[in-house]
């Protein structure tokens, strides 16, 4: 469209301006369009001229399509643009994921292939940043298809989707239109393309709302690479530039960037540029000192036409998140998910106090307060950020709700002041904590807050020990004992160890707590004498620093002389508690829960030391005082009747302790659940007790039923489960079942040395068992071979 500004007519005849011819009155005519007169300025007339265009022939396109990324990758998501569904093709598809998955790249090779091969005979690409960029495109393709008046794109626009609209008895045109990179649904509100069995409309966007969907529209998420196509595109990208790098290599990179198709093509562009290798490329992206924005080109040296680079490819989708209902709450979400495992985060741990206090400190700004935020608006928060692909929202699953993608974390966290972010790992501490059960019965929820410890002691360590060590730290270390990896928990342990020492000091009470841990640990590990060691040196610093009678001097002292005892020295054992045990009465008295403690392990050692039935008599007293101070049904309460019963059995009445041990699995169950470890090792208990007592058939039936249920609940590596696996095959050799009995033990000892290691006393056990079996079963060929004659 033009404009022209000229001298008013004069009066008496007819003046031309180029093609446009003015007549006296005033009127503008053109032969090859149209004009209008808006106005006049002074002596000057406006005149506007549309010139109009013949409609163009077909096959036609308008738009320009991207050109095709170097390395493109042909994917199952371009076969599935071509996908029927029944024998009709869908005629609206949409494109949805995370910026930077290749979704543009995927809809211009498929309408590249569907002009190339005479599929369609007209293509529009538009790309949709905005309702006036829809409407622009459309207006364009109405001038150029229909010959539509320039002058008015809203009415061209109209008139070109109207003419999308399949007639009766008019040659049907087989159009596609692709609508790029639409920011919002609302966006094509009465702009949609009809549904056409001769056209078809491809949609690429990271919204996923329910706009999107419906009648006639079908949803494809688009996700990163497979391991195969990230690695089969580096390997291109650079050997373009007669660089090579090693397939393993190749590989770490990959995961490295999460197979993110944007951050592939940037860092393979960055290789070549700073002429680096994938191993000291990789050594940067692992510094998280280093910012993203620094391990990728310049904006002026993006590859493939890219206008972004990818640590600010997702800034407008937080802010338009941050848009949307509850205002401002998906951000400070974004920032607290950033800092925990990008493969799976609790919902729970989302919604938390500590988290939602988090959120209502946000919302205020450090202004006046404003009403605490709610689980209801945290979770909106989360679709928010959900519906802009900036996160996976999978509400069925409580353990793994929440997947963000690890270059997004570290987008969002490299974007935050320190200060703030030291904060946000404090807050996500806080929030794993509050969610940890004391008890883990179940094994999946336990793993997946170990990751998330992890990775966020990975992402903010330091915060984590000051302004003092977090729970968080421990608890990590004695999730991973109790869940049977030992070794990995003594190693975990000593690494804190260290880390106290260095940051607190070698007198500071955390870390005598750390080294107490460590103690515990290596001894569980099997190495009993080892923890003794470690808690001698313990117990002199502790006298040393805090004194004979404080709390803590009298907990090492108990601990050491258990694991005394551990190793080998019972009696030992009973004269450390017994002096032990005078100190705990003098200094915090007969019904104190430590001097309780400590007269249970006495007992328990004075059992292991020859003496069962001084076992049963004690443990009976302690038993009967712990309930009297704790009540009937605390934990401590019912491990003394379990204690006491267990000994009954060793001193000579296993069917007293197997009537006794199913009462007691009764009360687990009633106190505890059903799934609780104590309850589990209760009923193994109960039927040992039940095969001591000569029932080894019931032993076997019970302990096969129990395996089942610890299986799923513990996993096949924990503690309890090998213990329960070697009673119920000790059981099958008892019911004559000699072979069951070797096969399952042989298997066994293969597992407790890879878990526990060779010189674990239940590996131990364990190999003895299995040699009683087999020279059982050489005796018995043995006797049954022929006499010589």
């Amino acid at each position: 469209m033009t404009g022209y500004r000229g001298p008013a007519p004069e009066v008496g005849g007819p003046a031309a301006v180029g093609a446009v011819r003015v007549s006296e009155t005033g009127d503008a005519h053109a032969s090859d369009g149209a004009v209008a007169v808006t106005g006049y300025v002074g002596s000057l007339t406006v005149v506007q001229y549309s010139a109009r265009r013949e409609p163009a022939a077909w096959p036609h396109q308008t738009g320009v399509i991207p050109s095709r990324a170097q390395s493109f990758q042909h994917r199952a998501e371009a076969r599935m643009l071509w996908a029927s569904e029944g024998h009709t093709r869908v005629p609206r598809l949409v494109l949805t994921g995370i910026g930077g998955v290749g979704k543009t790249q995927l809809a211009a090779d498929h309408a590249r292939a569907a002009w190339e091969s005479g599929d369609v005979d007209i293509l529009v690409w538009i790309t949709v940043g905005s309702r006036a960029a829809a409407v622009s495109g459309y207006a364009q393709a109405g001038i150029e298809v229909l010959g539509a008046d320039p002058a008015n794109p809203d009415q061209a626009a109209k008139a070109f989707l109207a003419w999308l609209e399949p007639k009766p008895g008019v040659k049907p045109c087989r159009w596609l239109v692709v609508l790029d990179d639409l920011a919002d649904p609302a966006d094509l509100r009465g702009l949609w393309p009809p549904a056409s069995a001769s056209g078809r409309t491809l949609v690429t966007t990271r919204r996923r709302d329910a706009a999107l969907t419906g009648e006639g529209r079908r949803l494809i998420p688009v996700g990163p690479f497979t391991p195969e196509e990230s690695t089969a595109h580096l390997r291109a990208a650079l050997a373009a530039h007669g660089r090579c790098e090693s397939p393993g290599e190749l590989v770490g990179l990959a995961d490295d960037l999460g197979h993110l198709p944007l951050a592939l093509s940037q860092a393979a562009a960055y290789l070549i540029d700073a002429s680096s290798d994938c191993v000291s490329y990789r050594r940067l992206l692992a510094d998280r000192a280093i910012r993203l924005r620094d391990v990728v080109p310049e904006p002026g040296a993006l590859p493939d036409d890219q206008s972004t680079t990818v640590a600010a490819a997702w800034s407008l989708s937080v802010e338009r998140a941050d848009r949307l209902r509850p205002v401002a709450l998906a951000r400070p979400m974004l920032q607290l998910t950033a800092m925990l495992d990008p493969n799976g985060i609790p919902l729970a741990v989302l919604t938390s106090p500590a988290a939602l206090a988090r959120l209502t400190a946000h919302r205020s700004g450090g202004g006046e307060q404003p009403a605490s935020i709610t689980g209801e608006e945290a979770l909106g928060a989360l679709r928010a950020l959900h519906r802009l692909s900036l996160i996976e929202h999978s509400p069925d699953d409580p353990y793994q709700a929440v997947r963000v993608h690890q270059l997004v974390q570290r987008a969002t966290s490299d974007a935050l002041a320190e200060r703030v972010r030291r904060a946000l790992v404090r807050t996500a501490a806080d929030a794993l904590i509050s969610v940890w059960p004391d008890i883990e019965d179940d094994s999946r929820l336990a793993q997946v807050l170990r990751s998330n410890a992890d990775t966020l002691q990975r992402n903010g360590e330091e915060a984590l020990w000051q302004p003092d060590p977090h729970p968080v730290l421990l608890q990590t270390v004695r999730s991973l004992g109790e869940s049977g990896q030992t070794a990995s928990a003594a190693a975990r342990c000593r690494d804190l160890a260290h880390g106290a020492h260095r940051r607190l000091g070698p007198d500071h009470p955390d870390s005598h707590a750390v080294r107490g841990e460590l103690a515990r640990w290596q001894g569980v590990a099997g190495d009993a004498p080892g923890a003794a060691s470690l808690l001698a040196e313990l117990l002199s610093d502790r006298l040393r620093v805090l004194g004979a009678d404080h709390p803590s001097t009298l907990t090492t002292r108990h601990e050491l002389a258990w694991w005394r005892g551990m190793a080998g020295d019972a009696r030992g054992a009973v004269l450390a508690f017994e002096e032990l045990l005078a100190d705990r009465l003098r200094v915090q008295g007969p019904d104190d829960p430590g001097t309780l403690t400590t007269r249970h392990s006495l007992a328990r050692w004075r059992g292991e030391a020859g003496d069962a039935a001084g076992a049963v008599a004690a443990l009976g007293e302690v038993a009967a005082d712990r309930e009297r101070v704790l009540g009937p049904d605390h934990p401590a309460t019912v491990a003394a009747r379990g204690n006491h019963t267990y000994w009954r059995g060793m001193a000579g009445d296993p069917a007293g302790a197997a009537a006794a041990f199913e009462q007691l699995v009764a009360d687990h169950v009633r106190v505890l659940g059903p799934r609780h470890p104590g309850t589990l090792a209760t009923r193994r208990e109960f039927a040992r007790w039940c095969g001591e007592a000569g029932k080894a058939a019931d032993a076997v039936g019970a302990l096969g039923k129990l395996l089942d249920e610890m299986l799923p609940l513990l996993g096949a590596e924990n503690p309890e489960t090998l213990v329960t696996r070697h009673e119920l095959a000790r059981w099958r050799g008892e019911t004559g079942d000699t072979a069951g009995a070797i096969d399952a033990l042989a298997e066994l000892l293969e597992d407790m040395v890879s878990v526990l290691g060779p010189d674990d006393p239940d590996t131990i056990t364990t190999r003895r068992e299995l040699a009683r079996w087999r020279g059982e079963t050489e005796d018995t060929a043995r006797r049954s071979a022929p006499k010589p004659q």
